[in-house]
């Protein structure tokens, strides 16, 4: 694959795309760093304590008053939030890596977390054992294996829209592909 373009220097609203365990959180917060824009995780506007949802309806308000400002990164899937984000961005990366690629890094993930006890948004702490219950709604290898493929179909259908036909799309098929990128910025 041919290496991704320099990231254009007018570029300042991104946003960071993949599969579950593919490192979106971690992009974006270097991105962001690096750019001197803010980090806009998702998550932590989504989940509330004791891994509550906000509703959508509210969601939706903390991502527009979120992405009002010049400069910011924000990390995430969430298909309701296209609406608001997408339009506003400039540019979206994509970590497009292969299934194993992805499930390593998301086993890796899992067992640090369980190991450390890592705090995560509003409080909470991620549950180790339900995500080795593949037939659990929660998951997180579950959801790799349901959304991998429809991920890897739907977002060059959503390139192609004309509504989004103003994004750079820089997309990555490797962690080291995507880490030069980064570098270079």
């Amino acid at each position: 694959m041919d290496t991704p373009s320099p990231l254009a220097p007018d570029i300042r609203r991104i946003v960071v795309i993949g599969a579950t365990g593919s490192g979106k959180t971690t992009m974006a917060a270097a991105l962001a760093g690096r750019l001197g824009a803010q980090h806009i995780e998702i998550d932590a506007l989504h989940w509330g304590p004791n891994w509550t949802h906000c509703s959508d309806e509210a969601l939706l308000q903390r991502l527009d008053a979120a992405t009002r400002s010049d400069g910011w990164v924000m990390d995430g899937n969430y298909g309701i939030t296209r609406p608001v984000t997408w339009p506003r961005a400039q540019a979206v990366v994509w970590l497009d890596y292969p299934f194993w690629t992805i499930f390593r890094q998301l086993f890796f993930r899992t067992l640090r977390r369980a190991w450390t006890r890592e705090v995560l948004w509003n409080n909470n702490v991620e549950p180790f054992w339900i995500h080795f219950k593949l037939w659990s709604k929660d998951s997180l290898f579950a959801w790799l294996f349901m959304t991998y493929r429809r991920r890897k179909r739907q977002y060059p259908a959503l390139f192609a829209r004309p509504e989004y036909a103003h994004l750079k799309v820089y997309r990555f098929k490797k962690p080291r592909q995507a880490n030069d990128w980064l570098a270079s910025i």
